[in-house]
């Protein structure tokens, strides 16, 4: 092949400017202790949601090994019975309602998802977020109805045409996107009815929902092996690096992301903690420590979801760590038009609730949680917020509960401790563990009352 010499020019010219480009990033100066230090307490907080909601999707999608593998992406995976304490998939699982996953890839092409009727009285969801944790769509019973549904969900990259027969497209911030699906199971007998509507929930290819040919396959994805410790520290800009180039950079996180870069985070790059000089190692090992310890330290005070579970336009300005705060309290949780949640950690000496303790929750005649659907009390263990394992598989309470008492004034009390309370209170005693606890009351279909905080949960009382 000849060049011109117009060619030439224009060769040199470019060859000149990437040589350049090259020598000013050589010449970068690398980060102070102090400025690494910085950097990685507001890149941990950023991280913290996405990582962890990293680690669902790898064991779900990837860890053949694991217990809650769905088999790879594009396919529902079904649960026909409620959470148990070896359920790990996630923190905070609900025992309310069984849980449907699935994991999208849109890279390819779009995913069409199809919907059954579902007769009242029963509730379901699908709950639609991305890789940041944002809940960027729902389907369901609240925000589509009961009639059934088509729906188109497309990546950020997308510029297709839709076509007939599609009731609303969905677009998303990031490549890949994952649904908690939420059916309403009713007693025991009621999970071959519940099963069935399950099984309708379905995911079709947009090329194969249209009939035409299927394009070339995306392809395949590296992703590092969950490692918690690892992600807990400072290896989580390995899991962030590996995610990035799925997460297109919003226009208001650009000079975020350009300071993140001086420690080395970016789309698909390799990060190697070793070769860092060890000054700034250190520091940004600080870093991710200061930042974990403020987020654990907030997360503690918080009684109510509201504002840590949505969109990003919902989460307010300080989205980053309201996000964060969401995953930590309990990932994966509904936005509050859909759901309000309540928790209580430590008692009114500020010490973490313990199960060697007695506690009461009481609510007073007439103020029952306001809700459309219905509501629970799921008792957790601390630090794991795992389901807590008892003599009597009792793991949560509420309305829907066989037997559970109301006082002859219509107040109730629920009582949460290690050892039974006794015959005239065990129909009312949720299990806690002989240790540090935390407890999670969902109300689903809130009413306003319950979304604005007129009405609020109780505090819990330590009992003589």
């Amino acid at each position: 092949m000849r060049f011109s010499t117009v060619s030439r020019v224009a060769l040199a010219t470019v060859l000149c400017l990437v040589a350049m480009v090259g020598a000013r990033a050589q010449s970068a100066p690398a980060p102070t202790p102090a400025e690494a230090r910085a950097i990685a307490r507001e890149a941990w907080l950023y991280a913290y949601a996405p990582v962890q909601g990293y680690q669902t999707l790898y064991s779900q999608t990837q860890n053949k090994d694991a217990s809650g593998y769905i088999g790879g992406f594009n396919r529902f995976r079904h649960y026909t019975r409620s959470s148990t304490p070896q359920d790990k998939d996630i923190v905070t699982p609900n025992n309310d309602t069984p849980y449907s996953w699935a994991w999208l890839d849109l890279r390819a092409e779009p995913i069409v998802l199809s919907l059954p009727a579902v007769p009242a009285p029963r509730y379901y969801v699908n709950q639609w977020f991305d890789l940041y944790t944002h809940n960027f769509a729902y389907t369901g019973v609240r925000a589509t109805g009961r009639d059934a549904g088509t729906y188109l969900f497309v990546g950020p990259r997308w510029k297709g045409a839709v076509p007939k027969g599609i009731t609303k497209v969905f677009r998303s911030e990031t490549e890949f996107i994952g649904t908690l699906t939420r059916t309403q199971l009713n007693d025991p007998n009621d999970i071959s009815a519940m099963h069935a509507i399950q099984t309708r929930y379905t995911l079709t290819p947009l090329s194969q929902f249209t009939g035409q040919r299927a394009p070339r396959p995306a392809p395949p994805v590296a992703w590092p092996a969950w490692d918690a410790s690892k992600a807990e520290g400072i290896g989580f800009i390995t899991y962030l690096n590996a995610m990035l180039p799925f997460m297109p950079t919003v226009p208001s996180e650009k000079a975020l992301f350009a300071r993140f870069a001086k420690i080395g985070i970016g789309p698909g790059k390799p990060f190697y903690p070793a070769k860092l000089a060890p000054q700034v190692r250190t520091a940004i090992e600080l870093g991710v420590a200061d930042a974990s310890k403020a987020l654990k330290d907030t997360a503690l005070a918080q009684s109510s979801s509201k504002g840590f579970f949505g969109a990003r336009s919902e989460l307010g300005t300080d989205y980053v760590m309201n996000r964060s705060l969401g995953a930590m309290l309990g990932i994966y949780g509904n936005s509050t038009a859909e759901a309000v949640y309540g928790t209580q950690q430590t008692g009114p000496d500020g010490k973490v609730l313990d199960g060697s303790r007695r506690w009461v929750l009481r609510f007073e005649p007439g103020q029952l949680p306001p809700v459309t659907e219905f509501w629970s009390i799921t008792m957790y263990t601390l630090p794991e917020r795992l389901l807590v394992d008892n003599p009597i598989n009792r793991y949560s309470l509420g309305d829907r509960t066989a037997g559970l008492k109301q006082g002859a004034d219509g107040s109730l009390e629920i009582y949460m401790q290690h050892d039974n309370p006794g015959p005239d209170k065990a129909s009312n005693w949720l299990p806690a563990p002989k240790g540090p606890f935390f407890f999670v009351a969902r109300f689903y279909g809130p009413r306003q009352s319950a979304m604005d905080g007129t009405w609020t949960l109780p505090p819990l009382v330590e009992r003589p």
